[in-house]
């Protein structure tokens, strides 16, 4: 037996080693697709690394089926699979994301009930990460040495990619202006500054980015310098973010995932969370790509939030949606989505279709307007936890996805993303307060949200105002994917002007509606009945009552045009620092 547990350990191993091994060659390639402007081969990249994990699951479980013959679990023998495979994981660099694939491959193979310690990684053997020496992810520099202007250049030097800066004397000087204005922290004598920069370069989308922290007697300021190619042969400096909270936006929720070549993720990651604190290790292992890792800390996460309250999971605030159920649990920030087991008429669409639409999410850039999901199956929660408004409703919108086992409701197929305020709820608490500053900032973010969807290829479909949410930031998101296509599959029509008394008065349309129609004016009628937000929306967005907009994004996403969506204000760009541009509110 112990053979055979030898064996299955190793082919497990072996399955993540494949893995990484194709991850990190798709990781360090996006230098080259930043230096050639690949942009469509930067979207496709992003997708096929997504897909990597659960490929490379399949092959390992696969593999076990017909080498090894599994069909029923061994008790002894699968505890004896898990102590072999912790002895193989003793030097590993990357033992949590090894105990992760584990956990994958098992769990396909057998069934919940034994999704427990004695055969999975529920608590993670890998503290040794914590209680050795960090290895050497960053580099240290002393401006002092050479100077602060040197010192700068020689860090985006090393930084810098086979293309040249255009200015990067001009892009420095402007650097230290931004610090002096931005970081008060770092206004100190150079001999009492250091500078620890990570070694290596996130690249995401069109953006390159240099991170790391200053050092002083004040204090530590953590900074982002934000690096874009010209597409003309060179680079330039475009933004420095230098606080926790502007950076937790770049790393945030509903943005793609960064290609960073680094081979040590746990001790990333603890960089990076002493930069920006209120980001969970399970945001920061989703945000440099390993997603399914961000999915089992955030899993354990949950769990000691569980044991460590007494809150009751209860139905989201909101409108109930016609093909979701949602819930929560107020003392936690997330809420947690179960598809019904019927829709309401209007939609015309299975569960798989669902499924289908947060899988395309899951793999397209969000440009900072999607919600990242977190798919889960046979999820586990103490019963005693349900309020009996929420049972009642998940036994009948969803009884085909409920059992229950002992004290427990296991839940067959969920989704869990960050909950944020209904937008309806967000503009009605304003309009309450009679607060028009604040309608009219989440009418541009409306509208903002809108147009950077269509121009990154995704049509949302239903774009009530119950469908997007606020964050904390203020960021107005999209979050409701069950009607979302692609722009290509929409026809963008001007509505008929009605001619005749009977075409004036008439209750159903008069002219002939496709599948696929949408007459952007009807906006206004649907989504934004309210005078208030109307008027506000206009104010900045006008030209998305206009189907001549739609089309035109159409055109240009046919044509391999995107626009360029920033994760950062427009007033942290250079080129509005120096007066060339007035920034528009973010």
């Amino acid at each position: 037996m112990n053979n055979l547990a030898y064996a299955l350990a190793k082919t497990i191993l072996n399955g993540f080693e494949r893995h990484i091994q194709l991850f990190i060659e798709i990781t360090q390639s996006a230098k080259y697709r930043f230096e050639q402007c690949q942009w469509s081969e930067v979207q496709k990249a992003a997708r096929d690394r997504t897909t990597f994990y659960d490929q490379r699951v399949n092959e390992t479980f696969n593999t076990i089926k017909q080498d090894f013959f599994i069909s029923e679990l061994d008790d002894e023998l699968w505890q004896q699979v898990k102590r072999n495979y912790i002895d193989l994981l003793s030097q590993h660099k990357q033992p949590e994301l090894a105990e992760t694939f584990y956990n994958s491959v098992f769990c396909r193979l057998f069934e919940r009930k034994y999704y427990h310690n004695a055969f999975i990684f529920v608590e993670s053997t890998a503290s040794r990460l914590d209680e050795q020496q960090a290895p050497k992810i960053y580099n240290q520099y002393c401006p002092a040495e050479k100077g602060l202007k040197q010192t700068i250049v020689e860090i985006m030097e090393a930084h810098k990619t086979e293309i040249p800066y255009q200015d990067l004397d001009a892009d420095v000087e402007t650097l230290i202006r931004a610090f002096r204005k931005q970081a008060h922290k770092t206004r100190y004598k150079l001999e009492e500054l250091s500078f620890d920069i990570l070694n290596f370069t996130f690249y995401r989308n069109k953006g390159a980015y240099i991170i790391g922290r200053v050092l002083s007697p004040g204090g530590e300021t953590p900074f982002i310098v934000s690096v874009l190619n010209n597409e003309q042969g060179g680079l330039y400096i475009d933004a420095l973010l230098t606080t926790s909270e502007s950076m937790a936006v770049v790393f945030g929720f509903a943005r793609a995932y960064f290609f960073v070549d680094c081979q040590h993720p746990h001790a990333l990651v603890n960089f990076l969370q002493s930069l920006i604190p209120h980001k969970t290790k399970a945001d920061l292992y989703s945000a440099i790509g390993f997603h399914k890792q961000g999915k089992t800390q955030f899993y354990r996460d949950f769990l000691n939030h569980l044991a460590s309250s007494n809150d009751s999971f209860e139905l989201a605030a909101g409108i109930k949606g016609m093909v979701m159920s949602v819930f929560t649990l107020p003392s936690y920030p997330y809420v947690f989505k179960i598809i019904k087991d019927k829709f309401s008429p209007s939609k015309n669409m299975t569960k798989k279709d669902v499924k289908g639409k947060y899988r395309l999410v899951k793999l397209h850039d969000r440009v900072g307007r999607m919600a990242d999901t977190m798919e889960y199956s046979e999820v586990a929660f103490p019963k005693d936890r349900f309020s009996d408004e929420l049972l009642a409703e998940l036994e009948k919108v969803a009884p085909s996805i409920i059992r229950y086992e002992d004290d427990l409701i296991i839940i067959e197929h969920l989704y869990i993303e960050r909950r944020m305020i209904p937008l309806n709820l967000y503009l009605a608490d304003a309009l309450k307060n009679k607060d028009t500053e604040k309608i009219n900032e989440a009418m541009y973010g409306y509208g903002e949200a809108i147009k950077q969807l269509i121009s990154a290829d995704i049509f949302p479909g239903d774009m009530l105002l119950k469908n997007f949410g606020v964050t904390r930031h203020g960021r107005v998101i999209f979050y409701d994917y069950d009607e979302i296509t692609y722009m290509n599959e929409v026809n963008f029509r001007v509505k008929p002007e009605p001619v005749t008394e009977e075409q004036i008065y008439a209750a159903e349309p008069w002219y002939s509606v496709e599948p696929g129609d949408m007459f952007p004016e009807e906006l206004a009628t649907f989504a934004l009945a309210n005078p208030a937000y109307l008027k506000a929306f206009k104010l900045h967005h006008s030209d998305l009552l206009e189907a001549s907009y739609w089309q035109q994004c159409q055109t240009n996403v046919a044509n391999g045009i995107f626009k360029d969506v920033y994760p950062y204000p427009d007033q942290f760009r250079f080129c509005y620092l120096r007066g060339i541009k007035k920034a528009a509110p973010y």
